[in-house]
């Protein structure tokens, strides 16, 4: 118990763990204003049976009761409160470290599997610390020190009962430590079925479109089931396996409440104890253990709170890449990548690439599905590290560069966009947070998005829903555009762009993207031959190797993939109904 409460302490760090510690030194006076109930109970007991109840000695108990109270309630409020505090802040402070720490892991670490898990983590986990684990911390610590602090009050008026009770509480702790080592063992099942549920509900809310369309709502529909079952199932395991140790302990707190009054009644009897003390000791044993049952109940969620705290501390514990570079202006916007070879799972991706990309040039990647082109463009802008050879940026290594200078000089527009759900406003100035509204509607105005902007039901102030969804695939286009407008970064990186619009707003979002990259060094992903005939030179990738490279005519009057991709475009474009 002792070592998870330290680790969770130390997870929390900083002035949130001092404010844990402050709570414990809070608990103890708790617990001393708890203890002060014995005394007054003992100086009415003596004034009865000597027959010296006066006004006195009744203000004199009344007045003890009293700071035990108010005393009590007030100690126990701003405990709550710093503890309160100290809880949801760990949570908030967590998620934010937890982001900022991903910003900086290779992008290969982010798949369809690792986003349910990050998702569950930032979700349930942290939910968790920061409501379970500030009540399971709070009763459990409270529940032990005021169980320790009245036996130590009890231990000077007879050392015997205070005995019995110490050995009481070190068989309830022998209970609890068997509980705790079953928790161990089913804690973790708890939380993998969490992150399972997260993960199945996410990808049948993601692919809801598929599932439909394919009809294999059976199907997913299933394997949602099966993890929901499975939730239930580990759940009532959880329960199952406690409840007899629950229950165990409840039982150690009476019989050993029990053994007080029969010990003290005996010792009375044998004239060892005196007749006051034998009834204090007897009302003594209905309260000395009431904080320490719910203590125990909820010390069963500990281990849950340990496997929460590894879970979060596994994200934070990835290496990330190394961000410690400098400052830098590049001395232009050139790039060149020099013999760089790049493997993802033992599969080599990039397979010794040379290229020299001139400042305000524009270069076409072209080539098969898999063959290597975005992956290329995310090692230009560094979204993985090169495992050999080198990529600069104004012939300086993009791993000299700290990241944030680094990618000041890029922006990118994909094929999947994702909007925030945020006003549209807020979406366009998402690298600018203050950028005033001017500079908003001029960059809306340049990506050919300001007249649909417009017609929604409150403009610029209209809150589109999580990633877009309220908007059209061409739409969001343009507001990515918009976005990478407002940016204004030297180097634009299109990955596709174009590859899903329809020729209703090609035309806009060709104009847009003609904005966007105005004196701007360019490289484009593209499939259409529109956006590829005009470039200064075409990169043609295949199996992670530069195949073919130059000009539009150099590389028609060539055989090879570029010219075959050219005449199946032209023969595709030439079908009509």
């Amino acid at each position: 118990m002792l070592k998870i409460l330290l680790k969770f302490f130390d997870f929390c760090g900083g002035k949130n763990k001092r404010k844990f510690y402050h709570s414990i030194v809070f608990g103890i006076f708790m617990a001393l204003f708890e203890a002060l109930k014995i005394p007054a109970i003992v100086l009415m007991l003596d004034a009865v049976i000597d027959g010296r109840v006066t006004p006195a000695v009744t203000w004199q108990c009344l007045g003890i009761c009293l700071v035990s109270v108010i005393g009590g309630s007030v100690v126990r409020y701003f405990n709550t409160i710093i503890q309160c505090e100290a809880g949801y802040d760990t949570t908030a402070g967590k998620r934010i470290e937890i982001a900022e720490h991903l910003r900086y892991l290779p992008m290969g670490y982010f798949n369809k599997n690792s986003m349910g898990y990050i998702t569950s983590v930032t979700t349930n986990t942290m939910e968790s610390l920061g409501d379970v684990a500030t009540r399971v911390v709070m009763l459990t610590t409270q529940g032990v020190l005021t169980t320790l602090i009245v036996d130590i009050m009890l231990l000077f008026y007879d050392y015997r009962i205070g005995l019995v009770v110490l050995a009481g509480l070190l068989l309830f702790f022998l209970v609890n430590s068997r509980m705790q080592k079953k928790s161990e063992r089913i804690s973790p099942k708890k939380i993998a079925a969490d992150s399972t549920l997260v993960e199945q509900l996410l990808e049948y809310i993601q692919g809801i479109m598929e599932v439909r369309s394919y009809n294999l709502s059976g199907a997913q529909s299933r394997k949602l089931n099966s993890a929901i079952d499975e939730n239930v199932d580990t759940n009532f395991l959880l329960e199952k396996t406690f409840i007899p140790y629950m229950g165990l302990q409840s039982l150690v707190t009476k019989i050993t409440g029990v053994a007080m009054c029969l010990l003290s009644l005996w010792f009375y009897l044998q004239g060892t104890m005196e007749l006051m003390v034998c009834i204090a000791m007897i009302i003594c044993s209905f309260i000395v253990y009431s904080s320490l049952d719910s203590a125990g109940n909820y010390s069963a969620l500990l281990r849950t709170v340990d496997v929460s705290v590894d879970k979060a501390q596994e994200i934070l514990d990835l290496e990330p890449m190394d961000i410690s570079g400098k400052d830098l202006v590049p001395a232009d916007y050139s790039i060149d990548v020099d013999d760089i070879d790049f493997s993802y799972d033992k599969r080599k991706i990039i397979d010794g690439i040379t290229l020299h990309i001139p400042e305000r040039t524009t270069t076409a990647i072209v080539g098969p599905s898999g063959g290597g082109k975005t992956t290329l463009c995310h090692l230009i802008a560094r979204f993985w590290d090169v495992d050999g050879g080198q990529v600069r940026l104004g012939g300086s290594d993009v791993r000299e560069y700290s990241m944030d200078s680094l990618m000041r000089n890029f922006s990118f527009v994909f094929q999947d966009v994702y909007l925030f759900q945020d006003t549209v406003a807020n979406n366009i100035r998402f690298g600018q947070e203050d950028a005033p509204m001017e500079k908003v509607i001029e960059a809306a105005q340049k990506a050919c998005c300001h007249d649909f902007i417009m017609a929604l039901p409150d403009g610029y102030n209209t809150v589109i829903g999580e990633g877009g969804a309220s908007l059209s695939g061409g739409e969001k286009q343009r507001l990515s555009i918009a976005r990478a407008i407002m940016k204004d970064s030297p180097v634009i990186i299109l990955d596709e762009a174009t590859a899903n619009i329809d020729p209703e707003n090609e035309k806009d979002l060709v104009t847009a993207i003609e904005a966007l990259t105005r004196e701007k060094t360019i490289i484009m992903i593209a499939h259409r031959l529109k956006t590829v005939r005009n470039a200064d030179q075409i990169i043609v990738v295949d199996q992670g190797r530069i195949v073919q490279q130059g000009r539009h005519d150099d590389l028609m009057s060539q055989e090879g993939i570029y010219r075959r991709f050219v005449n199946a475009r032209e023969t595709a474009a030439g079908w009509k109904l």
